[in-house]
Protein backbone atom coordinates (compact mmCIF):
# COMPACT_ATOMS: atom_id res chain seq x y z
CA UNK A 1 0.00 0.00 0.00
CA UNK A 2 0.96 3.51 -0.14
CA UNK A 3 2.29 5.83 2.32
CA UNK A 4 -1.29 7.68 2.74
CA UNK A 5 -3.25 4.67 2.77
CA UNK A 6 -1.35 3.36 4.99
CA UNK A 7 -1.58 6.84 7.28
CA UNK A 8 -5.22 6.84 6.60
CA UNK A 9 -5.86 3.46 8.11
CA UNK A 10 -3.69 4.06 11.25
CA UNK A 11 -6.02 7.46 11.45
CA UNK A 12 -8.97 5.29 11.62
CA UNK A 13 -8.12 2.26 13.44
CA UNK A 14 -6.89 4.21 15.99
CA UNK A 15 -10.25 6.06 16.41
CA UNK A 16 -12.50 3.55 16.24
CA UNK A 17 -10.52 1.65 18.93
CA UNK A 18 -11.15 5.11 20.84
CA UNK A 19 -14.87 4.84 20.05
CA UNK A 20 -15.08 1.29 21.07
CA UNK A 21 -13.07 1.42 24.62
CA UNK A 22 -15.39 5.01 25.23
CA UNK A 23 -18.74 3.29 24.72
CA UNK A 24 -17.36 -0.85 26.08
CA UNK A 25 -15.06 0.20 29.25
CA UNK A 26 -15.79 3.84 29.62
CA UNK A 27 -12.37 4.62 28.50
CA UNK A 28 -12.51 8.89 27.82
CA UNK A 29 -10.09 10.42 26.32
CA UNK A 30 -9.66 14.07 26.07
CA UNK A 31 -9.62 15.61 22.39
CA UNK A 32 -6.10 16.46 23.13
CA UNK A 33 -5.68 13.12 23.86
CA UNK A 34 -7.36 11.67 21.16
CA UNK A 35 -5.51 13.86 18.33
CA UNK A 36 -2.47 12.92 19.65
CA UNK A 37 -2.98 9.15 20.09
CA UNK A 38 -3.99 9.54 15.90
CA UNK A 39 -1.44 11.49 14.79
CA UNK A 40 0.99 9.03 16.10
CA UNK A 41 -0.58 6.31 14.91
CA UNK A 42 -0.97 7.61 11.76
CA UNK A 43 2.40 8.42 12.02
CA UNK A 44 3.46 4.89 13.41
CA UNK A 45 1.92 3.34 10.38
CA UNK A 46 4.48 5.01 7.94
CA UNK A 47 7.41 3.04 10.07
CA UNK A 48 7.86 -0.36 8.98
CA UNK A 49 8.43 1.25 5.53
CA UNK A 50 11.69 2.76 6.65
CA UNK A 51 13.29 -0.62 4.48
CA UNK A 52 12.48 1.33 1.11
CA UNK A 53 15.87 3.32 0.45
CA UNK A 54 15.57 6.21 -2.23
CA UNK A 55 18.80 8.05 -4.10
CA UNK A 56 20.41 9.25 -0.85
CA UNK A 57 22.84 11.54 -2.86
CA UNK A 58 20.04 12.82 -5.79
CA UNK A 59 16.94 13.19 -2.53
CA UNK A 60 14.87 10.92 -4.91
CA UNK A 61 13.09 8.18 -4.71
CA UNK A 62 11.92 6.44 -1.04
CA UNK A 63 9.51 5.67 0.65
CA UNK A 64 7.16 8.82 1.99
CA UNK A 65 8.21 8.01 5.61
CA UNK A 66 12.17 8.18 4.00
CA UNK A 67 11.37 11.82 2.13
CA UNK A 68 10.06 12.90 5.93
CA UNK A 69 13.19 15.05 6.42
CA UNK A 70 14.93 15.22 3.11
CA UNK A 71 18.60 13.43 2.69
CA UNK A 72 18.76 12.82 6.26
CA UNK A 73 15.97 10.26 6.52
CA UNK A 74 17.07 9.07 3.10
CA UNK A 75 20.46 8.09 4.82
CA UNK A 76 18.65 6.37 7.65
CA UNK A 77 16.39 4.38 5.37
CA UNK A 78 19.50 3.44 3.29
CA UNK A 79 20.94 1.82 6.85
CA UNK A 80 17.63 0.20 7.81
CA UNK A 81 17.28 -1.26 4.43
CA UNK A 82 20.88 -2.64 4.56
CA UNK A 83 20.46 -3.86 8.27
CA UNK A 84 16.78 -5.49 7.21
CA UNK A 85 18.79 -7.36 4.44
CA UNK A 86 21.58 -8.66 6.31
CA UNK A 87 19.19 -10.31 9.31
CA UNK A 88 17.70 -11.78 5.80
CA UNK A 89 20.72 -13.24 4.51
CA UNK A 90 21.69 -14.58 8.37
CA UNK A 91 18.46 -16.20 9.16
CA UNK A 92 17.22 -17.67 5.47
CA UNK A 93 16.42 -20.94 5.24
CA UNK A 94 17.18 -23.14 2.08
CA UNK A 95 13.86 -22.48 0.05
CA UNK A 96 13.69 -18.61 1.02
CA UNK A 97 14.71 -16.59 -2.52
CA UNK A 98 17.55 -14.54 -2.50
CA UNK A 99 17.05 -10.62 -2.46
CA UNK A 100 19.26 -7.67 -3.16
CA UNK A 101 17.43 -5.20 -1.10
CA UNK A 102 15.60 -5.62 2.61
CA UNK A 103 12.38 -4.16 1.98
CA UNK A 104 9.49 -6.25 3.28
CA UNK A 105 11.89 -8.25 5.65
CA UNK A 106 12.81 -7.12 8.51
CA UNK A 107 10.55 -4.11 9.52
CA UNK A 108 7.59 -5.87 8.40
CA UNK A 109 7.74 -8.66 11.11
CA UNK A 110 5.24 -8.53 14.15
CA UNK A 111 8.32 -8.51 16.22
CA UNK A 112 9.96 -5.44 14.93
CA UNK A 113 6.79 -3.46 15.37
CA UNK A 114 5.49 -4.50 18.47
CA UNK A 115 9.11 -4.27 20.08
CA UNK A 116 8.97 -0.51 18.31
CA UNK A 117 6.29 0.24 20.78
CA UNK A 118 7.30 -1.27 23.55
CA UNK A 119 10.75 0.63 23.41
CA UNK A 120 8.82 3.82 22.61
CA UNK A 121 7.00 2.74 26.38
CA UNK A 122 10.02 2.48 27.82
CA UNK A 123 11.84 5.38 26.42
CA UNK A 124 8.86 7.70 27.35
CA UNK A 125 8.78 6.24 31.21
CA UNK A 126 12.27 6.13 31.30
CA UNK A 127 13.32 10.17 30.02
CA UNK A 128 10.17 11.75 30.94
CA UNK A 129 8.23 14.64 28.85
CA UNK A 130 11.91 15.24 27.05
CA UNK A 131 11.68 11.96 25.53
CA UNK A 132 8.16 12.43 24.82
CA UNK A 133 8.60 15.63 23.02
CA UNK A 134 10.61 13.48 20.72
CA UNK A 135 8.04 10.87 20.03
CA UNK A 136 5.88 13.72 19.00
CA UNK A 137 8.09 15.05 17.09
CA UNK A 138 8.78 12.17 14.65
CA UNK A 139 5.30 11.22 14.72
CA UNK A 140 3.57 14.39 13.74
CA UNK A 141 6.18 14.95 10.89
CA UNK A 142 5.70 11.58 9.20
CA UNK A 143 1.64 12.44 9.98
CA UNK A 144 1.63 15.25 8.19
CA UNK A 145 3.47 13.51 5.66
CA UNK A 146 1.14 10.90 5.14
CA UNK A 147 -2.15 12.41 5.55
CA UNK A 148 -1.15 15.78 3.68
CA UNK A 149 1.13 14.00 1.08
CA UNK A 150 0.38 16.85 -2.00
CA UNK A 151 0.66 19.83 0.69
CA UNK A 152 3.75 18.32 2.17
CA UNK A 153 5.32 17.80 -0.94
CA UNK A 154 4.38 21.29 -2.35
CA UNK A 155 5.75 22.90 1.12
CA UNK A 156 9.39 20.59 1.47
CA UNK A 157 10.53 18.54 4.27
CA UNK A 158 11.94 22.36 6.26
CA UNK A 159 8.43 23.24 6.90
CA UNK A 160 7.14 19.90 7.71
CA UNK A 161 9.78 19.72 9.90
CA UNK A 162 9.32 23.07 11.29
CA UNK A 163 5.66 22.62 11.62
CA UNK A 164 6.49 18.93 13.86
CA UNK A 165 8.21 20.84 16.05
CA UNK A 166 5.95 23.86 16.58
CA UNK A 167 3.28 20.91 17.25
CA UNK A 168 5.46 19.21 19.36
CA UNK A 169 5.91 21.66 21.63
CA UNK A 170 2.50 23.23 21.96
CA UNK A 171 1.35 19.59 22.98
CA UNK A 172 4.32 18.76 25.67
CA UNK A 173 3.23 22.41 27.30
CA UNK A 174 0.11 20.61 27.74
CA UNK A 175 1.36 16.88 28.86
CA UNK A 176 0.69 16.14 32.77
CA UNK A 177 3.85 16.47 34.88
CA UNK A 178 4.52 12.58 35.48
CA UNK A 179 5.98 9.61 33.01
CA UNK A 180 2.92 7.67 32.49
CA UNK A 181 2.57 7.70 29.10
CA UNK A 182 1.42 4.27 27.94
CA UNK A 183 -0.78 5.19 25.06
CA UNK A 184 2.38 6.74 23.41
CA UNK A 185 4.00 3.66 23.11
CA UNK A 186 0.74 1.79 22.09
CA UNK A 187 -0.16 4.37 19.31
CA UNK A 188 2.97 3.56 17.52
CA UNK A 189 2.85 -0.15 17.92
CA UNK A 190 -0.56 -0.40 16.57
CA UNK A 191 0.10 2.29 13.68
CA UNK A 192 3.07 -0.61 12.58
CA UNK A 193 0.35 -3.80 12.84
CA UNK A 194 -1.86 -2.00 11.02
CA UNK A 195 0.91 -1.18 8.53
CA UNK A 196 1.19 -4.85 8.09
CA UNK A 197 -2.59 -5.97 7.65
CA UNK A 198 -2.59 -3.27 4.86
CA UNK A 199 0.59 -5.21 2.99
CA UNK A 200 -1.07 -8.08 3.26
CA UNK A 201 -4.01 -7.01 1.43
CA UNK A 202 -1.32 -6.85 -1.57
CA UNK A 203 0.25 -9.52 -3.62
CA UNK A 204 3.39 -9.40 -1.99
CA UNK A 205 2.49 -9.97 1.98
CA UNK A 206 4.46 -9.62 5.10
CA UNK A 207 6.58 -12.16 6.78
CA UNK A 208 4.63 -11.51 9.63
CA UNK A 209 5.66 -14.95 11.59
CA UNK A 210 9.70 -14.47 11.57
CA UNK A 211 11.64 -15.56 13.24
CA UNK A 212 9.23 -18.32 13.29
CA UNK A 213 9.68 -21.22 10.59
CA UNK A 214 7.08 -21.91 8.42
CA UNK A 215 7.28 -24.98 6.86
CA UNK A 216 10.75 -24.97 4.88
CA UNK A 217 10.91 -21.17 5.17
CA UNK A 218 11.74 -18.31 7.18
CA UNK A 219 10.87 -15.26 5.06
CA UNK A 220 7.16 -16.49 4.39
CA UNK A 221 5.46 -13.62 3.31
CA UNK A 222 1.64 -13.66 4.81
CA UNK A 223 -1.46 -12.26 2.64
CA UNK A 224 -4.58 -12.83 0.22
CA UNK A 225 -4.70 -15.29 -2.23
CA UNK A 226 -3.09 -14.08 -5.38
CA UNK A 227 -6.64 -14.14 -6.92
CA UNK A 228 -7.93 -11.36 -4.91
CA UNK A 229 -5.11 -9.52 -3.56
CA UNK A 230 -4.73 -5.67 -4.40
CA UNK A 231 -1.86 -3.86 -6.72
CA UNK A 232 -0.43 -1.02 -4.52
CA UNK A 233 -1.37 2.18 -5.69
CA UNK A 234 -4.47 0.77 -8.31
CA UNK A 235 -7.67 2.15 -7.73
CA UNK A 236 -9.48 0.04 -5.60
CA UNK A 237 -6.74 1.50 -2.83
CA UNK A 238 -6.57 4.49 -4.12
CA UNK A 239 -10.44 4.88 -4.51
CA UNK A 240 -12.25 2.56 -2.34
CA UNK A 241 -9.81 1.88 0.85
CA UNK A 242 -9.15 5.82 1.23
CA UNK A 243 -12.66 6.60 1.18
CA UNK A 244 -13.45 3.57 3.48
CA UNK A 245 -10.41 5.06 5.93
CA UNK A 246 -11.20 8.51 5.64
CA UNK A 247 -15.53 7.48 6.14
CA UNK A 248 -14.50 5.47 9.36
CA UNK A 249 -12.06 8.16 10.37
CA UNK A 250 -14.51 11.02 10.43
CA UNK A 251 -17.81 9.25 11.65
CA UNK A 252 -15.75 7.76 14.97
CA UNK A 253 -13.96 11.23 15.74
CA UNK A 254 -17.68 12.88 15.03
CA UNK A 255 -19.10 10.29 17.40
CA UNK A 256 -16.81 10.83 20.26
CA UNK A 257 -15.86 14.97 20.14
CA UNK A 258 -19.82 15.92 19.52
CA UNK A 259 -20.69 14.50 23.05
CA UNK A 260 -17.33 16.32 25.01
CA UNK A 261 -18.37 19.87 22.79
CA UNK A 262 -21.87 19.65 23.72
CA UNK A 263 -20.78 18.95 27.42
CA UNK A 264 -18.27 21.78 27.33
CA UNK A 265 -20.98 23.95 26.46
CA UNK A 266 -23.24 22.66 28.41
CA UNK A 267 -25.95 21.84 25.45
CA UNK A 268 -28.30 19.19 26.39
CA UNK A 269 -28.67 16.60 23.69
Amino acid sequence: MMGSSHALSGAAVWLTGSLLLDQVAHFHQTPLQLAVGTAICAGGALLPDLDLSGRVTRNQGGATVARTFGVLSLFVAECVEKLSLGVYKLTRMKHDPPRQNGHRTLTHTIVFNVGVGYGTLALCNAYGKWAVMGVLFLSFALALRGLFEKWAERAGWIIVTLASAGAAYLVYERLPGDRGYPLLGLAVGVGGLVHLLGDMLTRHGSPIFWPIPTGRRMWRCVGLPQSIALTAGDKTEMVFLRIVFTTVAILSGTVLLVPMLLQRFNIAL
